[in-house]
């Protein structure tokens, strides 16, 4: 809901490290980096080390955004960079919760992921779809003036928001249950949103 306004802030904080001793990087070696850092922070909440996880987190969202900056300002951008870009992102955001759901052995908190787990899949549906049928249509990021490779419909719950409510999962895990609903609802009604759109602007 926040990230097209947060977008700005955060190339002028990414570039001067994108144009100087990131320049030579592959911006696909960030993605996948920041993808290992997830996985970590998974395996740190499995461990209990929610406090390392944490931190493992923030690496990675911050090198979430890195790498597509380090492609904009050096012209190294790809479609299969942002292709892999946000299949890796998938990775980041199944990796903690699951780590956490295996560090708490509680039922409860495996009924609650798998009601997480069952958003994102129709979600994931939604808003690709979605943004694939407005690039179809010319009426993609680049026409829209976005920064990101395809267009990103604007949703109730967005990379700002995720890393808000992931904190919380790490920072208060005897609520998991009811934050991995709370997560689940608002990633829901984040799909009704992008059906709803679609429904009055296609066709």
């Amino acid at each position: 809901m926040f990230d097209q306004y947060l977008r700005i802030p955060k190339e002028k904080i990414s570039e001067p490290l994108a144009r100087g001793p990131l320049q030579s990087i592959s911006p696909n070696a960030i993605s996948i980096g920041a993808s290992v850092v997830s996985v970590g922070a998974g395996v740190a909440a499995w461990q209990g080390q929610n406090g390392l996880s944490l931190g493992l987190w923030y690496l990675n969202r911050f090198l979430d955004g890195l790498d597509g900056t380090v492609a904009r300002v050096n012209q190294k951008q790809s479609d299969f960079g942002g292709y892999l870009d946000i299949v890796l992102d998938m990775v980041a955001y199944v990796s903690i919760p699951l780590g956490l759901a295996f560090a708490s052995q509680d039922l409860t908190v495996f009924i609650a992921l798998t009601f997480l787990f069952a958003s994102f899949y129709i979600n994931s549906a939604a808003w690709m779809m979605l943004a694939a049928n407005l690039e179809k249509r010319n009426l993609g990021a680049k026409i829209r003036g976005e920064l990101t490779s395809v267009a990103m419909p604007t949703a109730i719950i967005e990379g700002g928001e995720a890393v808000i409510i992931y904190s919380l999962f790490l920072i208060f895990p005897g609520w998991l249950p009811y934050l991995f609903v709370l997560l689940a609802i608002l990633v829901l009604l984040s799909a009704v949103k992008q059906v709803t759109w679609a429904y009055r602007n296609m066709d």
